[in-house]
């Protein structure tokens, strides 16, 4: 199994599928910011990702969870990190979240500069007026910080107990963009498709930033689809950009203006092998589970990663020190310029927030601010 094999919060998929220590008082007065240099709009932002699992295996309330991820995520901003994005899955044993939504109004009122967004949420699975209620009044609550994505899914228990078919997956993600982008737009025109109909009344309030609607996909024509009806690609381990893009020339859009957020599955450390010791069973329970799930074909045909080392080996997730990191992030931001977003899992499943927190801070000090220093001269260089 390859890293083009793996998927981000894996709903993406066309197949059958207190921060401890790091947030107290002093720790933060001795760290710089990088908000000393402001972030323009053409900037990539560098961001956190979350999916609140919080697995039996390694024990803790979920109050506990919420709690503690929540103030890591404002102690992330005071650092300079840009983003959050949230996750959704159902039914999942670990309480994998099912509510993004509620969880992006908590950040929204703990943070006042952070994007806040969806990677991703399951479109099928839901009414689509809901989905454009509930991101506009989102967008109200956070002045307009933020932005909505979906994806198709492909986990059949989720479809079968929302009473939804995946072979309609395609269908049933296109029609809801579009009853989307109507009910922001105020329209009052009726709409009869082939998986929905809504009567010509208005849905309110409508958002005053217009959030952008971001589409994942990994199998090819979901990423033409992508390409066609969102107004940016959620991307998965930076394997499938170049597909995005093609995929926009093909349909005669502008290529640079193409918008692209991508979710990395790396680690980040400064001794990245002693801390993947410490971290890889957490990542060997999230992608196992995954597999099991069927996100990567039938899980019968299927084997599942024996040991962490394997996870590396076959590309799931890479570990940088923050040399390596800059190097990597740089050559991809400057090869890319689409890319908008870069972020990474503030912690794997059952891991503890003050264990995700130090990343956090080597992301935040030893590696952002180096690489937008980085392609800043290598702006003036070129101009």
């Amino acid at each position: 199994m390859t890293a083009r094999d793996l998927p981000t919060t894996l709903a993406y998929d066309d197949r059958s599928a207190s921060p401890g220590n790091a947030s107290t008082p002093e720790r933060r007065s001795t760290v710089s910011t990088s908000r000393e240099t402001p972030v323009s709009e053409n900037d990539c932002t560098f961001g956190l990702w979350y999916d609140f699992r919080n697995p039996a295996r390694w024990p803790r309330s979920f109050s506990a969870l919420y709690s503690e991820a929540l103030e890591q995520i404002a102690w992330a901003e005071s650092l300079g990190l840009g983003s959050v994005w949230l996750t959704e899955h159902h039914f999942v044993e670990d309480g994998y979240t099912p509510s993004p939504f509620v969880l992006a109004s908590a950040i929204g009122q703990r943070t006042t500069t952070m994007h806040i967004g969806t990677n991703l949420i399951v479109a099928p699975l839901h009414n689509p007026i809901r989905l454009a209620e509930d991101a506009a009044t989102v967008s109200l609550l956070t002045g307009g910080r933020f932005d909505l994505g979906l994806g198709q899914g492909y986990w059949a228990p989720e479809f079968a107990a929302f009473g939804r078919e995946l072979k309609q997956r395609p269908s049933l993600l296109e029609e809801s963009i579009e009853l989307i982008r109507r009910a922001w737009s105020g329209s009052r025109e009726p709409y009869a498709g082939k998986r929905f109909t809504f009567p010509g009344i208005p849905v309110t309030p409508v958002p005053e930033r217009i959030p952008r609607l971001l589409v994942g996909a990994m199998a090819d024509p979901a990423i033409e689809r992508a390409a066609r009806i969102g107004d940016g690609f959620l991307s998965t381990q930076n394997a499938h950009q170049q597909s995005y893009l093609d995929a926009l020339e093909r349909l005669g859009k502008p290529v640079e203006e193409g918008r692209i957020y991508a979710g990395q599955w790396a680690i980040i450390a400064d001794d990245p092998e002693r801390t993947w010791a410490r971290i890889g069973h957490h990542a060997l329970y999230q992608i196992n589970n995954y597999v099991a799930w069927g996100a990567f074909g039938p899980a019968d045909q299927v084997p599942q990663f024996a040991d962490p080392d394997q996870l590396v080996a076959g590309g799931a997730f890479t570990l940088w020190d923050p040399a390596t990191a800059v190097d990597e992030l740089t050559a991809l931001l400057r090869t890319r310029a689409q890319i908008k977003d870069v972020h990474f899992w503030a912690q794997l499943p059952g891991e503890s927030v003050d264990s995700g927190s130090e990343r956090i801070e080597i992301l935040a000090t030893k590696v952002m601010p180096q690489v937008r220093e980085r392609l800043a001269a290598e702006a003036v260089v070129a101009g």
